[in-house]
């Protein structure tokens, strides 16, 4: 009889533990960066289906130019802004754009986003070949000219030279199509990996100060053309200055452009607080409310170091 009791008390514990066992909620499974991207490809081709989004739909290689480049830059704003979830997600709109641009291509024929991912991991591969292969590089500047060397084979085996007879040139690969500074910039990078470059900052800095000079010259003359030509070379000038610190002018730009915005804004908000219009201020008070506001962009930074 005892025994019968501890059978079933077992068989009714066993049932009992089952049971709250099933109660749980399954823990969900981890998707793969691969998984999750096949769902991202599978989701585009939805918006882009008859019965999809109609925005989508009407979206162009062109149309869609201008979003390339926001998000492009949205990515650099999230990264300079340490927030790791806004960085993160600032990445995935401009993964999208990879995607959808994708899949317009698909739709067309041309090629498929397993295309894009294939041709850049032969690439990566092709042009590493000093980790995937027998090649050795002691350091990085020589991987960058083997990286060069390799681009410059890869262009005359498809045949992307435009002629045959036209002459080649290290700087052959530079987009005509970028801004300038970031077109500026490649090109200087392409002549100082073929050694014509300077041999240290201060050169550069002279080159800037002759090109000052040059552009006060020509603005005395009042030859509009010469002006333009010399502001240009200075331009350029303070280009290489930028590579040959290891600054990229285009986000140097970009961080000055963003800092005199917020000061302009913190002046204006000061005028206000004083009752006046900021058209309205005298010359001499802008520069006093400009001063104002450096001032108190510098306690800020201050504070918030402080406070770490």
């Amino acid at each position: 009889m005892a025994s019968r009791k501890t059978q079933r008390k077992k068989h009714t514990s066993s049932r009992t533990s089952s049971r709250k066992a099933s109660s749980k909620t399954p823990k969900p499974k981890e998707l793969t960066a691969g998984e999750w991207f096949e769902r991202l490809v599978v989701l585009q081709a939805r918006l882009r289906a008859p019965n999809g989004c109609p925005w989508d739909r009407e979206q162009t290689h062109a149309t869609l130019r201008t979003y390339l480049i926001e998000e492009a830059y949205e990515v650099l704003d999230a990264m300079k802004s340490g927030d790791d979830a806004k960085f993160a997600n600032e990445m995935g709109d401009l993964l999208l754009q990879v995607v959808f641009h994708s899949q317009i291509a698909a739709e067309e024929g041309r090629f498929t986003v397993a295309d894009v991912i294939r041709e850049v991991h032969e690439k990566m591969v092709r042009r590493h070949p000093h980790v995937f292969g027998e090649k050795r590089a002691k350091d990085a500047a020589e991987v960058l000219r083997n990286w060069e060397q390799i681009k410059a084979q890869e262009r005359q085996e498809y045949g992307q030279i435009e002629k045959k007879e036209q002459r080649k040139s290290l700087l052959d690969g530079v987009p005509r199509g970028l801004p300038a500074t970031m077109e500026g910039l490649q090109l200087t990078r392409k002549a100082s990996r073929a050694g014509f470059d300077w041999d240290n900052a201060h050169g550069v800095f002279e080159k800037l100060r002759e090109e000052f000079t040059e552009l006060r010259r020509a603005t005395d003359e009042k030859d509009a053309a010469k002006i333009e030509e010399e502001m240009g070379d200075l331009l350029f000038a303070v280009i290489n200055l930028a590579r040959f610190l290891q600054v990229d002018p285009e986000i140097a730009l970009k961080s000055a452009n963003a800092k005199f915005a917020r000061r302009f804004r913190e002046m204006e908000r000061m005028s206000e607080e004083n009752g006046q219009a900021f058209a309205d201020v005298a010359r001499a008070e802008k520069e006093s409310l400009w001063e104002a506001a450096k001032r108190g962009e510098r306690q800020a930074v201050k504070s918030g170091a402080a406070g770490k």
